[in-house]
């Protein structure tokens, strides 16, 4: 039986230069998708997957995230005194319980795979799950809950993916397809960032993770891969034929949030799923598109 799921990792220590100016004092994470920032909606999908225990892997200048989770005492008394319920509801929505945050630095740029592992002192000998806030999903059931309820059912180590095109795979991680059963795939090796012509498929992962804790003593003996990072990947990869591994092809649409073009499309489509702003939103698109 699979050990239970209950902590989950957010990388979120770097430097956002894409979003240069805006992110020479707001950390990437905290720029907002219509009113919420990129950071809530990361730690809202682990809530509902039922994470407990929330890893935030940061470095400087990302303090903002750890106000953000914590009480606003001034602001909050200000909305009570005006009686400004609505608003103070959304403050309280942000709140993590006492404990169940944890900060830690990555206090050198040395990849994805050096990011998760500056998380392994924080995490007993348990899985634990990973989100990427840059990657946000719209779905009807969560990310991160579609690939628990896989977990729950297979275990080993689970990798939210979907198709790219053949072009982009040498922006990726990519499987190497061992068998397929409906929206779940068997893996057989991962390759990072290939050229095309060498992409043993076009199945990439995106920014979601569950992960053995053995990855720890990978990443520990990982040397420097694609672009002088310590690979993720490449250390889950070492891992094929020891502990089971699976891709999901989840359910939902994916944005890019890492990339100006994707972030504003992510702002469409949420404001969309709006009734306060579905109408305003589709008029301003009708007079403009064409």
């Amino acid at each position: 039986m699979s050990k239970p799921l209950r902590t989950v990792v957010f990388p979120v220590a770097g430097f956002g230069t894409r979003f240069l100016p805006a992110t020479k004092t707001v950390p990437k994470e905290m720029l907002p998708v219509v009113d919420t920032p990129l950071i809530h909606y990361a730690v809202e999908e682990a809530r509902q997957a039922g994470m407990e225990r929330f890893v935030f892997i940061t470095g400087r200048g990302k303090g903002a995230m750890e106000n953000y989770f914590d009480h606003a005492f001034e602001l909050e008394r200000v909305l009570r005194e005006g009686a400004k319920d609505d608003a103070l509801r959304q403050l309280e929505g942000a709140l993590l319980e006492p404990g169940a945050a944890f900060f830690t630095r990555q206090q050198q740029a040395l990849g994805l795979g050096h990011a998760v592992a500056c998380a392994g002192p924080l995490i007993d000998d348990e899985p634990f799950a990973v989100i990427l806030p840059d990657d946000l999903v719209l779905s009807k059931t969560p990310c991160l809950k579609q690939m628990v309820d896989v977990y729950n059912k297979y275990g080993g180590n689970i990798v939210a993916v979907m198709d790219v095109p053949r072009e982009h795979t040498d922006r990726y991680g990519i499987l190497d397809i061992a068998s397929e059963d409906g929206p779940l795939v068997g893996v057989k090796g991962l390759v990072e960032k290939p050229a095309p012509d060498e992409a043993p498929s076009t199945l990439s992962i995106i920014g979601r993770y569950i992960l053995q804790p053995e990855i720890f003593r990978m990443l520990e003996e990982q040397e420097q891969g694609a672009g002088g990072e310590i690979q993720l990947t490449d250390a889950i990869a070492r891992t094929i034929g020891r502990i089971p591994f699976h891709g999901l092809r989840f359910e939902g649409q994916r944005f890019d949030c890492g990339n100006k073009a994707g972030y504003v499309k992510a702002n469409v489509a949420f404001a969309l799923q709006r009734d306060d702003l579905r109408d305003d939103v589709l008029a301003f698109l009708k007079e403009n598109i064409g």
